[in-house]
């Protein structure tokens, strides 16, 4: 199957080697990178999100790495305007457009679109945030629970900014968000964009392995200064616990740490929170993986798959190889 044009999407959980992948991938192919990762948009979050070395990343550039600062929310409807803009830039120099990532949010909504949702309201932002100040998250969560009940099953009392956001989406349309969404329906990236698109998925069928992976990565996290990293966030005035930013796992745990006490050195307990929370993480993303295994045009790579499997599925796909085009 030979395609005009195409994207493609690399998908797979926490440590699975997805960055590697896509980087050794840019050296075959003549592809673009495009980051799909919802804490790899903040400046200044560069250990804790395993973000791709400066030096990689100037020799393999990824679309959407370090674009806002962590004090700012950054929701799905701005990651789709993001990531749409820059697979057209891909398509206009001629290069084959790789998503590369694990929030699997992303994916769904750059897949199959979302509604084109109201604009922020700074005004009713600021109200409402000194309400959560005054009151509390869980009370604007049990407002949310009056009006959306649906949205509100999926929102945990304490997650303020999908909370804000419900919250604001009806104070500006005078209908709960569920509804909203239901009758402003988006377009899915082959239309909005006239392309194909293909995912590859990595599979881990033994989770253990992962589990071990994610370990390793966090002493190596902190040996490399992931907790003064954190201590360097909170000194910025405008960042709070209660950001978007701040709630990816790891930092919030380094943040309640920090809350409580004021020392240095992490404890074997707080390594714990992390790992559970990364545990946790990784369930949610190969519930995902395992939902979508049956849609059309997605393709499950074991662990195992070398890098020779990929490159044979993307000639297959008719993306072009480097050793192909005018020698760089």
């Amino acid at each position: 199957m030979s395609l005009k044009r195409c994207v493609l999407g690399l998908l797979g959980p926490t440590a699975s080697g997805k960055t590697e992948l896509a980087v050794e991938l840019a050296e075959r192919f003549n592809v673009a990178l495009i980051s799909v990762d919802s804490a790899m948009v903040y400046r200044g979050m560069n250990i804790g999100t395993a973000k791709p070395k400066p030096t990689i990343l100037e020799k393999y550039p990824h679309a959407l790495v370090d674009i806002v600062e962590p004090e700012t929310s950054f929701t799905v409807s701005e990651f789709i305007r993001s990531a749409d803009a820059a697979v057209l830039e891909s398509f206009a120099e001629n290069k084959t457009p790789l998503l590369v990532g694990g929030t699997m949010m992303y994916f769904k909504a750059f897949r199959e679109g979302i509604a084109p949702l109201p604009p922020r309201d700074p005004g009713f932002r600021k109200q409402l945030r000194k309400r959560a100040e005054v009151s509390g998250i869980p009370a604007l969560h049990t407002e949310l629970q009056s009006i959306d009940p649906k949205a509100c099953d999926k929102i945990h009392p304490n997650n303020y900014p999908r909370i804000e956001r419900a919250l604001e989406i009806f104070s500006q349309t005078g209908v709960p968000m569920t509804q909203f969404l239901k009758e402003n329906a988006g377009f899915p990236a082959t239309t909005r964009l006239s392309c194909d698109y293909v995912e590859f998925g990595i599979t881990y069928h033994r989770r253990e392995e992962l589990h071990e992976r994610v370990k390793d990565r966090l002493e190596g996290m902190l040996q490399s200064g992931f907790v003064d990293e954190v201590k360097q966030l909170r000194q910025r005035p405008g960042l709070s616990a209660s950001a978007s930013s701040m709630r990816t796992v790891g930092y919030r745990q380094l943040w309640e740490h920090f809350d409580e006490c004021s020392e240095n050195t992490i404890s074997e307990t707080v390594k714990e929170r992390i790992l559970v929370a990364n545990r946790g993480l990784i369930r949610r993303q190969m519930t995902w993986l395992r939902n979508w295994s049956t849609l059309p045009n997605y393709n499950e790579l074991s662990s195992s798959s070398t890098l020779n499997t990929v490159h044979a599925q993307l000639e297959t796909l008719g993306v072009q190889p480097i050793g192909n085009l005018v020698a760089r």
